[in-house]
């Protein structure tokens, strides 16, 4: 008996639950309600949405003229020798070469864009070079021994002869530190020259 009121009891749940699907189907002309319609529908406009707002109908607006976005000063020089010269004269590097964590990211940092075409040591003898592509020059070179942190900046940052302009790959500060890790294969390679031959 009580097994038999058990299963009654199921199908009459089912039979209701059965009723109300059938009674309660999806009406689109009904959405529903919506308990928090700030969820729903954004108080803001979108960046691309039409806005009533201004006279051409844009939410997006054109920057002020002049605006500068954070970190992006602007350089004020051509893609010169001229102008290459002149940053050697009016660009110090900020960074020290006696900090160590500067002088480990320069390192990482010539690694990535610089070993593949200068090589590991900076003697223009990198994996590119193995493939046709024409060497650049030594590292110890006199010409780039004699330049200046700024004019290697300039060239980092607008490219020259076959180099081409890395500053959309590397940001201002990491230039400069490369230049500092370029400054240190210098150095070595300088400090091996002058070793006396057979030590």
């Amino acid at each position: 008996m009580m097994r038999w009121l058990w299963n009654a009891g199921l199908a009459l749940v089912l039979l209701i639950l059965a009723v109300l699907t059938w009674a309660l189907q999806r009406d689109p002309a009904r959405p529903g309600y919506q308990f928090i319609p700030e969820m729903v529908y954004s108080v803001p406009y979108d960046a691309y949405a039409q806005n009533l707002n201004f006279s051409d109908g844009k939410t997006l607006r054109t920057p002020v003229e002049g605006t500068i976005p954070r970190g992006m000063l602007p350089l004020h020089y051509e893609k010169s020798d001229a102008d290459a010269k002149r940053a050697g004269e009016e660009l110090k590097n900020p960074f020290s070469p006696d900090s160590s964590q500067v002088a480990d990211r320069g390192a990482r940092l010539y690694r990535t864009f610089c070993q593949p075409c200068h090589g590991e040591t900076g003697m223009g003898d990198g994996a590119v070079t193995k493939y046709g592509f024409p060497p650049p020059p030594a590292f110890v070179s006199p010409n780039i021994v004699a330049m200046k942190d700024g004019q290697m900046f300039h060239t980092i940052t607008y490219g020259k002869g076959n180099m081409p302009s890395l500053a959309s790959q590397i940001g201002r500060d990491d230039r400069w530190m490369i230049i500092l890790s370029v400054r240190a294969l210098q150095e070595r390679a300088a400090k091996l020259a002058a070793r006396p031959s057979g030590k």
